[in-house]
């Protein structure tokens, strides 16, 4: 494997870390969730969590696509992902870290989407921008929804 390919491998492996991430944030968000605008928000973090995970699993594959093992593992994701956040206890916590997880995927995305490029993996640069549209869209919503 080259240099370039597994700069493009590690990338992906971070991707999926920090989507594991979020996936189990925004899963516990949907359980744990009250008030006012529990019905909206319940449906809303249900939806993300869903594509989350079936995003879990396009990425996984495309990295071993790639000739690499796919982390299979809770410890290997959450190492990848970084540090865990703190529980949100109240609606307007929950949505103001979930804008943060977002903020944050996105922009590993971006970098990702650099480094599949200088690998000419153009086919992992087209799944992680498609990744990338939806998380920018989320982000409106919920930015939107806070103001």
């Amino acid at each position: 494997m080259t240099a370039a390919s597994q700069k493009n491998t590690n990338s992906l492996k971070s991707v999926l870390g920090e989507t594991f991430r979020l996936y189990v944030q925004t899963h516990g968000y949907h359980w744990n969730v009250e008030g006012p605008s529990f019905r909206q928000l319940h449906v809303l973090f249900e939806e993300q969590y869903q594509n989350l995970w079936g995003a879990l699993d396009e990425i996984a594959e495309r990295i071993r696509t790639q000739g690499a093992h796919a982390p299979g593992s809770v410890a290997e994701l959450m190492a990848l992902a970084g540090p865990e956040d703190a529980t949100a206890q109240s609606s307007d916590e929950m949505i103001s870290k979930l804008i943060t997880g977002h903020e944050v995927l996105a922009e590993t995305l971006r970098a990702a989407i650099e480094t599949s490029g200088e690998a000419g993996d153009e086919v992992s640069a087209g799944i992680l921008t498609d990744r990338l549209e939806w998380h920018e869209k989320e982000l409106w919503m919920m930015k939107a929804s806070t103001r």
